[in-house]
């Protein structure tokens, strides 16, 4: 009984170290949703198998494959395709913005002023008249761009507009689409585009192939 326990738990570390590997590096913090799921379901399979030593230690490798395969297929799907991504993950949200709290979000995400206070403390920032805009990421993690510094803030991703940049910028697809005119690329060909001390960079997609 014993060494069933011990022999379906070395199988199943390497398995799961192996399983982990192909999944892709990612700190725990910025598991997505999808991730965090499979990562729960893993566990709590290979903790029935161990538990159980009457039961075949493939009841636990073929659903945890099933599992991977599916992380796998809906990773590549999201990585191609924007508005489903966002769909899964979520969209980040601005809890401040020109100094000031966005109270309407933080209630609809249930974040309190003790949860940014907190976080705001972990970058050692201790007012909210020091940051210009602060988000909120899908992973819980807080981003926070100081007044006294200039961010590059991403206004084309993966050949996708960025609208909320654009609308806290002033600025509207006219204005990014003259840009892209003027340097002769189009919008499907850009890998990424920023703007910083008020001037836009591109990185097109044949730059980095």
């Amino acid at each position: 009984m014993y060494m069933s326990m011990v022999f379906k738990t070395f199988v199943l570390y390497v398995f799961i170290v192996l399983v982990y590997r192909i999944m892709g590096k990612k700190e725990v913090g910025k598991l997505s949703i999808i991730d965090l799921i499979v990562s729960i379901l893993i566990a709590e399979l290979a903790a029935i198998s161990i538990e159980e030593t009457d039961r075949s230690i493939f009841t636990s490798i073929i659903p945890i494959v099933v599992l991977v395969s599916i992380q796998l297929v809906i990773s590549f799907i999201t990585l191609k395709n924007v508005k489903l991504r966002k769909i899964i993950d979520g969209n980040p949200t601005v809890i401040i913005k020109d100094g000031k709290l966005n109270f309407k979000e933080m209630s609809k995400l249930r974040y309190t002023l003790d949860d940014l206070f907190a976080q705001l403390r972990e970058q050692g920032i201790k007012s909210i008249e020091e940051v210009n805009y602060a988000v909120l990421e899908n992973n819980g993690k807080l981003s926070v761009f100081e007044s006294s510094k200039d961010y590059p803030l991403p206004i084309i991703v993966d050949g996708n507009i960025d609208y909320l940049v654009l609308k806290d910028l002033k600025k509207d697809e006219k204005w990014i689409n003259d840009i892209l005119k003027e340097h002769e690329i189009n919008l499907s060909n850009v890998f990424y585009a920023f703007y910083t001390k008020k001037k836009t960079y591109i990185i097109k997609k044949s730059d980095i192939e």
